[in-house]
């Protein structure tokens, strides 16, 4: 029996951890269990003809928002090929509503909702006696002629119980390395798909550091936890991150998502004397609007964590990476401005304006009626409007989050951004939004942009708002060069304003529009 476990990644640098948890706990009962990772971004019909051409029996796919409409479609074809291939499904985007999931996908056989290490070994031992008896597996839906059978589900996993994937499969050092030290969240955010578990089960701390270690002696590039909230223990989340600290390879760095209300100043204090970049956080604020938090079952000391997330930032040893999200209730246009000026003073590294997406299985998407929500009919069933914002409104804030991307996360821009908020005596969201306004209305979106482009952009923004306000579009210029000489040589910068600030081939974008 030829078995594969697969999926769809969003990108070649990442790995999916699912797979490969999965492949550690059913190995033993499978000698011909194998693995492979594509990408959404590689040509469907490479895929395609990858997985027919070797034949499997057994397809099992991990389903994600990103991947499940290619997979869908890509068993479909799969099963009309080989109409003897049996195809299971798991993951998040499949475990909830699982009998509908077959009802509607009928090239899949089986789904394995849930965690699903125990489940899936499970599987695969009744796969190995030729007539499996699925029945007594709980956690699995399948068919049975016509019919689908729902077993309970699997209870949580003990998670010392679990193998460390990494002793089956050797962790790549080019890619990012994806690692979780616990299951569950405390929290219970209504937008969330965590909020489901609400409990919390960890790894014993030296287990966390022994695994831990294998990465530094790795050398991997980056690690990355995906422990939902990982300082909900804040003892033994600055226990895991001395350990690192002291042990730091000097190449080797580790994200993780933190509470802002639960980070301390012991916390911050190691950050600040450990190695630049050894540590990335990323930190859910979402809004700054007391009643959208409470709606969606966040208490969030607010003040308390924008100034944590301050102090953070102040360091400059870590990267800070703050989420806001645009959908929430009660927060509508003028709520979202007042919550990014909020924030825009934490100087954070990177400054996420997501759009709020209606997942499966969670409060708000339950709740969709009463905010009178209308979202897209696909994963990742990303919202178009609610009572609070306009579809209009949302489609114009994804053109500013576009716009923020370029020339706030990407960095390159500091000096310019600080002189026209300066001169400009605007707030950061209208600066940003007429800086919008600009790229879209000049047409800059139809192409993509260099690096040296994006200065030339800057510039002519500088220059158009020279003609009605404070901005002097020389010391504009001047801290362009300046910001231009942080990111090339003297002698590269000499080139570029030697061929000039203007954006090449703006005159055919206007004719284009015209046209």
């Amino acid at each position: 029996m030829k078995v594969l476990l697969t999926t769809l990644n969003s990108r070649y640098s990442h790995t999916c951890l699912a797979i490969r948890s999965l492949y550690a706990a059913g190995i033993s009962n499978c000698p011909d269990l194998n693995l492979r990772e594509f990408t959404i971004n590689n040509d469907e019909d490479y895929v395609y003809m990858e997985l027919l051409r070797e034949d499997y029996d057994v397809i099992f796919f991990s389903c994600y928002i990103w991947n499940i409409e290619i997979i869908k479609y890509l068993c479909e074809n799969l099963k009309k090929a080989k109409p003897g291939l049996r195809i299971v499904a798991g993951g998040p985007e499949v475990s909830f509503d699982c009998r509908k999931f077959l009802e509607e996908n009928p090239a899949f056989d089986a789904v394995i909702y849930g965690e699903g290490e125990y489940t899936f070994s499970l599987v695969l031992r009744a796969l190995k006696k030729g007539r499996p008896l699925f029945s007594s597996i709980w956690g699995l839906a399948y068919r049975k002629g016509d019919e689908i059978i729902v077993n309970r589900p699997m209870p949580p996993l003990r998670m010392d119980s679990l193998p460390f994937p990494y002793s089956v499969i050797p962790a790549e050092k080019d890619k990012i390395i994806y690692y979780e030290s616990s299951r569950g969240c405390p929290f219970k955010c209504s937008y969330c798909i965590s909020s489901i578990d609400k409990t919390v089960r960890a790894l014993p701390l030296d287990r966390v550091k022994t695994e831990l270690s294998y990465f530094l002696y790795r050398e991997v590039k980056q690690v990355k936890f995906i422990d939902r909230t990982f300082n909900w223990d804040k003892e033994r989340a600055y226990d895991i991150m001395k350990y690192l600290s002291v042990m730091d390879n000097g190449k080797t760095s580790f994200h993780f998502e933190l509470a802002g209300e639960l980070i301390d100043d012991r916390m911050t204090e190691l950050v600040r004397n450990s190695r630049k970049d050894l540590f990335q956080f990323e930190i859910g604020i979402q809004s700054t609007n007391r009643l959208t938090l409470k709606a969606v079952n966040r208490k969030s000391q607010l003040r308390q964590s924008l100034e944590n997330v301050r102090k953070l930032s102040r360091t400059e040893k870590a990267h800070v990476h703050i989420d806001l999200i645009v959908g929430l209730p009660f927060e509508d246009y003028e709520s979202l401005r007042v919550s990014f000026n909020n924030i825009y003073p934490l100087k954070a590294d990177m400054i996420q304006v997501g759009f709020l997406k209606m997942l499966k299985g969670t409060a708000i998407r339950f709740n969709e009626k009463f905010y009178d929500y209308t979202y897209r009919s696909q994963a990742p069933y990303e919202v178009i409007s609610n009572g609070f914002i306009s579809a209009t409104e949302v489609a114009r804030l994804k053109q500013f989050e576009n716009v923020l991307d370029l020339f706030y996360n990407r960095g390159g821009f500091e000096r310019t951004l600080r002189y026209l908020l300066e001169k400009c005596e605007m707030t950061p969201f209208d600066m940003f939004m007429e800086l919008s306004d600009y790229y879209y209305l000049k047409g800059f979106q139809h192409r993509n942009h260099s690096k040296e482009n994006l200065y030339r952009i800057m510039s002519g923004f500088a220059e158009w708002k020279s003609r009605n306000s404070g901005v002097s579009y020389e010391e504009a210029l001047t801290n362009l060069e300046n910001d231009l000489t942080e990111r090339l040589n003297e002698d590269a910068v000499k080139k570029f304003i030697k061929k000039g600030w203007e954006y090449p081939g703006e005159q055919i974008w206007q004719e284009n529009i015209r046209n």
